[in-house]
């Protein structure tokens, strides 16, 4: 195996925000263990996926390696970097509004370097340079390595980027910089191949390659090593992942991974319906520490609508992925994406959503209304022809709905007990914990002799259409 150096700083706190849309932001907060650094401080905002956030863990080893420290307080950095997302339009917006905002910093500052990262770097290319005069630096998701140079040309006053796409970065051989906690982030592979209309990702992440299954599993076993209770592997088709040199496909590499650690939870994101396989699910179904939570997106319930999306797969087809996961695994969680307002979506169309909502039965679903996104196919070939209004209300629906299944699957955990990992303090209570089951549902439950990190059996005595409220046992 490959040696893979230890990083000697973290990430040691953040907050996550996921607004009504699903729209995520982290904001990391890091210290080196000399957090003044010879080259100066970076203070890094994230937002959108949990493939960004891994990449800001990517992007702080990088620049810790060449000189930099970081900081939690923005008015003392001397780079700011935000990592940004491109899927929906409102995340654009977002980032524009966060760069008006950076405008005093840099007029205290003249010195101050700002960049943008990430999918919207990518999608928008020197454009940025043109609507917003207080970026410095453009730099895409395969072109992290270039960083350092490019930090150093805009400290000279010019305008720097490189989102040059490529198809073999995977950064396999960088250790990410992780926050302090029990749960971590790896990335096994990049870019995405199947060319749904509607989505960005394969013009802003670049086309699908895997890490060799050597790096990954030294990195989880580095993780087991400094105590990390639950690892997420990410990609945007996980099942897609096959490591060319040894032919080891995704069910085969969680097999392997389950095996580093029996006690690490294992978990994964995200699945395309037509990639999943019966080998993957009897691979969780056999191993226990492969968690019993499967995020696979739908985004309709119409095959003319999936038609259209370029899904490759119909509404019969994705519900005989299902079928076999209750089979071989009858007590796995659920969870979605849908996109409801797509291109002529009709009302007949959008009942069939509703009802496959009735039959599969998740227990959440992210909901989004469709925003056209430019150079798209759907983009070029389609008109965005739903009236807002009608999107919005289809969203309601779509949202109402699904709240009253969570509930009735939540409620009919009252009475069972569950395993639960221990994450943290509870939102609204410092005298209560937080965790998840390996079903990845959120439970609270009062605080006794425990620490963040054990593994505490909970009887649940009350639920929310979101959350599991229990009695240690």
């Amino acid at each position: 195996m490959s040696e893979v150096a230890k990083p000697t700083f973290e990430i040691l706190s953040g907050s996550r925000e996921v607004s009504a849309d699903g729209q995520e932001t982290f904001v990391a907060v890091s210290k080196r263990s000399e957090p003044h650094g010879p080259k100066g401080k970076v203070y890094i905002e994230t937002y959108g996926c949990q493939m960004n956030f891994s990449d800001s863990e990517i992007v702080l080893s990088l620049l810790h390696r060449d000189g930099y420290g970081t900081t939690d307080r923005i008015e003392e950095a001397d780079v700011i970097l935000l990592n940004t997302c491109a899927i929906r339009e409102h995340a654009e917006l977002k980032i524009h509004h966060r760069l008006s905002s950076l405008k005093p910093y840099k007029r205290r500052n003249p010195k101050l370097v700002v960049g943008v990262l990430g999918c919207m770097a990518e999608r928008m290319k020197t454009k940025l340079f043109e609507e917003e005069k207080i970026v410095d630096l453009i730099v895409g998701p395969d072109a992290y390595r270039s960083l350092p140079n490019l930090i150093s040309l805009a400290e000279t006053g010019q305008k720097a980027a490189n989102v040059f796409l490529s198809l073999e970065e995977t950064y396999a051989d960088i250790t990410p910089v992780r926050r302090a906690g029990i749960s971590a982030f790896v990335s096994i592979m990049r870019g995405c191949d199947n060319m749904c209309s509607f989505c960005v990702v394969p013009f802003t992440r670049g086309r699908e390659r895997s890490r060799p299954v050597g790096s990954i599993l030294d990195e989880i076993k580095l993780l087991s090593d400094e105590g990390f209770k639950e690892v997420t592997l990410l990609g945007q088709n996980v099942n897609s992942y096959r490591d060319t040199e040894s032919g080891v496909d995704f069910a085969e590499l969680m097999y392997r991974v389950s095996l580093i650690n029996p006690q690490m939870r294992i978990r994964f994101t995200t699945s395309h319906p037509k990639d999943i396989s019966e080998d993957l699910i009897q691979v969780i179904a056999e191993r226990p520490n492969l968690c019993k939570f499967i995020h696979l997106p739908v985004q309709s319930g119409a095959t003319t609508v999936l038609a259209r999306m370029n899904r490759n797969h119909t509404r019969e087809e994705y519900l005989s992925k299902i079928e076999m996961i209750r089979k071989k695994i009858p007590d796995c969680s659920l969870s979605t994406d849908i996109i409801t307002g797509f291109c002529d979506e009709t009302e007949e169309e959008h009942q069939q959503t509703l009802s496959l909502l009735q039959e599969v039965r998740y227990d959440y679903a992210f909901t989004f209304i469709y925003s056209e996104r430019p150079n798209t196919p759907a983009a070029k070939k389609m008109v965005d022809s739903v009236p807002l209004a009608v999107k919005q209300r289809r969203l309601a629906e779509i949202v109402a709905l699904q709240q009253s299944i969570s509930l009735e699957l939540y409620q009919q955990s009252i009475g069972k007990v569950y395993e639960v990992l221990i994450e943290g303090d509870s939102k609204r209570s410092a005298q209560h914990w937080m965790g998840r089951t390996d079903s990845n549902r959120v439970v609270v439950f009062p605080k006794g002799s425990e620490s963040v990190g054990d593994m505490v059996r909970v009887r649940i005595v009350g639920a929310t259409s979101a959350t599991l409220f229990g009695e240690r046992i």
